[in-house]
């Protein structure tokens, strides 16, 4: 169903990005990259910033649209590297390199199923190429900011490191920025109003409090207070205010305005998001990619972690080569087996709903 050659490829260019230095904000270099690549390929395509898209060559705009997205940015290297992050190294079969399993093994293997398909003129769909950036940041001059250049997406497939399963949801994220007020004073007197001891009931209520609606893959929605200070600094002054922060891991029962809303009900603090951009995903289990994949064999989940499936709006599944476990690890390594199983995997699957 695909050749020895497009793995070559594939692994080619993928040692090319881990050599490539692309944090998130900085991915210029692996933009150019992959725009040279294509262009060798001799498959025009787009830039806007550091995101490259491309359409399959029959393009017809009568037909639904499927993205294959995947982002080329990485995180800061682990202080704990023992290996040079940007060396794309084999050994025992392991493709070591920063950015080699997050997520530039899936961004690879999806560049190849978008080359097996480019040519054919017998596609029920079409299919469209995104390369992107800053989904480590969640940034908005990421996939976000080409949406309104692409065609209409009716289906997404979003590559992330997931062992070629089928992420068939996926947690939004919420964080929010709570102020509980009080007022100034001498420790010493029995003066002002304690903005910390304001906070406790609070935080109290964000440990304690669970949302009814538990979802069948995501599980309950799950709040945690993460940080907590005050401006004031001094040992010998009543704090006039506590601020804390609250992350917030939305399931797909509830919509993030939802949870807000409950939120700002039951606690006395102010609380402002930070945004309402990350949204929990779904995709039904009838829809036939799903369907394909329980057939070859997959297993669905619902994923904890969010991804840029978060800000595409249309229905999803994250799936990719390699392993989620070792994302923002040291010594960072993919599997040259996985990257084949990658492309095998999603050529099948998309051959199966053609």
């Amino acid at each position: 169903m695909w050749n020895e050659k497009l793995y070559d490829v594939a692994v080619a260019l993928l040692k090319q990005m881990i050599a490539t230095p692309s944090l998130s904000r900085e991915e210029d270099g692996t933009a150019t990259l992959i725009s040279e690549f294509l262009t060798a390929m001799e498959i025009p395509h787009e830039r806007h910033l550091n995101n490259i898209w491309a359409l399959n060559k029959h393009y017809d705009p009568a037909k639904p649209n499927i993205l294959l997205n995947s982002h080329h940015d990485t995180v800061k290297p682990n202080p704990q590297y023992t290996r040079d992050p940007f060396s794309p190294d084999v050994v025992d079969g392991k493709l070591f390199g920063l950015g080699s399993n997050d997520a530039g093994g899936c961004l690879v293997s999806l560049i190849a199923t978008f080359l097996h398909f480019y040519h054919r003129s017998d596609l029920q769909y079409n299919i469209i190429l995104s390369a992107t950036a800053e989904e480590e940041i969640s940034g908005s001059n990421g996939v976000e900011s080409i949406l309104a250049k692409l065609p209409a997406i009716d289906f997404a497939i979003v590559g992330e490191p997931t062992q070629t399963q089928l992420a068939v949801a996926e947690k939004g994220l919420l964080v929010l920025d709570c102020t509980s007020t009080g007022k100034a004073g001498h420790a010493a007197r029995e003066e002002g109003e304690n903005a910390l001891y304001k906070a406790l009931p609070d935080l109290l209520w964000f440990r304690d409090f669970r949302f009814p609606k538990v979802s069948e893959t995501l599980g309950p929605v799950k709040m945690s207070a993460t940080v907590i200070n005050t401006s004031n600094k001094a040992h010998n002054v009543v704090p006039a205010d506590c601020t804390f922060v609250v992350d917030v891991r939305a399931n797909d029962q509830y919509t993030l305005e939802e949870l807000l809303e409950i939120i700002q009900a039951n606690v006395q603090c102010e609380v402002k998001p930070r945004s309402l951009r990350m949204r929990p995903s779904h995709i039904p289990m009838d829809h036939p990619f799903v369907q394909a994949g329980i057939a070859a064999g997959k297993t669905c989940y619902g994923s904890p972690t969010t991804s840029d499936q978060a800000l595409i709006p249309a229905t999803s599944v994250k799936m990719g080569p390699g392993d989620s476990a070792r994302s923002h690890t040291a010594d960072e390594y993919i599997y040259l087996s996985e990257i084949k199983d990658g492309i095998d995997s999603y050529i099948k699957l998309l051959e199966a709903i053609n």
